[in-house]
């Protein structure tokens, strides 16, 4: 039996390819409001087109900083993450900067992100980029992020694998529910998604959500 889930309410619509036209930020707002999807997640570029299209709509969105490398100066992401606020951003999906987690240098990759949190206000989604870590990197950046006051806890950005439940599972057991866990990469089922959701995501991140929503439609009509 197909669980009876609120499966919209977990969904950032990602529309992040880099060809998109402003009739495909239109088509995810559209598919984001018919669905009831928390968000939309966007590129800085079309954050003020998103913003006056969804104007007081409950769609929040929520621009990319820093994406997908995280190897742009601080400086640079925080004047990204401030304009992306102007321009109607209310939500931030950032990169982390892993050479500092590398390196050792926390105290910077601290500072960072903290920096972000204070002078936006807005929830921020912290990318981990769990596919490159291993378990001690992923405790120590998570650690980071709580202490700078992140809202979300992001797995990936989906260039280097699809997310993992196990990963899910450790981020649960780190958070302990004092914030939320977006997963994201590579979420193309409702099988997927359902695993992730049992894992502990409160976030999935994906692309397609509108295909993973008429998959389980599809599955509750058959009682399967």
């Amino acid at each position: 039996m197909i669980p009876d889930i609120d499966l919209g309410s977990y969904i950032d619509h990602a529309i992040l390819s880099m060809t998109a036209k402003p009739e495909d930020i239109e088509k995810g707002c559209r598919e984001a409001q018919y669905f009831h999807f928390p968000a939309v997640c966007i590129y800085p570029h079309y954050v003020r087109y998103a913003a006056e299209f969804l104007h007081n709509k409950k769609t929040a969105i929520s621009a990319v900083i820093g994406f997908p490398s995280g190897m742009s100066t601080s400086q640079t992401k925080l004047y990204e993450a401030c304009q992306a606020v102007e321009n109607g951003a209310t939500e931030l999906d950032v990169m982390l900067n892993l050479g500092l987690l590398f390196a050792g240098e926390f105290d910077k990759l601290h500072t960072e992100i903290a920096e972000i949190c204070q002078e936006t206000g807005k929830p921020i989604k912290a990318i981990l980029e769990t596919n490159l870590l291993d378990p001690e990197q992923i405790q120590i950046a998570s650690e980071i992020c709580l202490q700078a006051g992140v809202a979300y806890l992001k797995t990936n950005t989906g260039l280097f694998g699809g997310v993992k439940v196990e990963h899910v599972v450790l981020l649960s057991r780190i958070t302990k529910g004092r914030i939320g866990i977006k997963a994201s990469g590579g979420i193309r089922s409702f099988e997927h998604a359902l695993n992730l959701i049992e894992a502990g995501a409160t976030r999935l991140g994906t692309s397609r959500g509108t295909q993973i929503i008429e998959e389980m439609l599809d599955l509750q009509s058959k009682n399967i």
